[in-house]
């Protein structure tokens, strides 16, 4: 009876061993495992590139200016029946054109980039033309279906256009000059809708008198 004790005991301890062992392994798997995966996210970290990060992005354009300079410009149509006129600014334009008798016509419009222009006038006149370089304008007028090709030197103060209006005598009166380079001038003073050829100005003052009444002619801008 005292046999067996040993023989047990022997396997009991053997069978808790392997028992213990088997513990172990499957303790150190899952905790290496575990170790692994809380390891790997910090062992490697994925940091995008600096070229990436920073998104590439393009230059805000700045607010566009016309491209053509502010100017003024007069000269006579082709056939030298008349005068014309025109001051540009900041993308717009203003045009006179007079034959110093009878005929004007005031226009309006834009200057394109490419320095074109189509100015018109609430008669119907219209004026097409195109600035060459900052130096001149050629183009062509069509009033009461008649047109007049012209250039225009680019005009330096005091020649250019000039417009004075006013009241003399109970009668409204409205007049517009065109100086030339060359000191020529050529204008018309409008009484109450009627039309006559106008006295000189003194384009250094802008002063003219008007029967009897001296008045102040301004440049004319857009």
């Amino acid at each position: 009876m005292k046999r067996p004790g040993p023989l047990l005991t022997l396997l009991a301890g053997l069978v808790l061993g392997l028992f213990m062992l088997t513990l172990n392994a499957t303790s150190g798997t899952k905790t290496a495992s575990s170790s692994y995966r809380e390891e790997s996210p910090s062992a490697s970290p994925k940091t995008p590139p600096t070229s990436s990060a920073t998104p590439s992005t393009s230059p805000t354009p700045s607010p566009s200016k016309p491209s053509v300079a502010n100017a003024n410009y007069a000269g006579r149509t082709n056939d030298d029946a008349a005068s014309v006129a025109v001051s540009v600014r900041d993308g717009k334009a203003v045009a006179y054109f007079c034959d110093g008798r009878y005929k004007e016509a005031w226009l309006r419009g834009r200057v394109n980039n490419d320095g074109s222009v189509k100015l018109t006038a609430p008669n119907g006149a219209v004026l097409d033309g195109k600035i060459e370089q900052g130096k001149k304008i050629r183009g062509s007028v069509k009033d009461e279906g008649r047109p007049y090709t012209f250039t225009a030197d680019k005009a330096v103060k005091p020649s250019g256009l000039w417009r004075a209006t006013a009241k003399v005598r109970g009668a409204k009166i409205d007049g517009g000059w065109i100086v030339l380079p060359n000191g020529r001038q050529t204008g018309i003073v409008t009484r109450d809708g009627k039309t006559t050829s106008a006295p000189r100005i003194d384009p250094e003052t802008g002063t003219v008198t008007v029967d009897g009444q001296q008045l102040t002619a301004q440049p004319v801008t857009p």
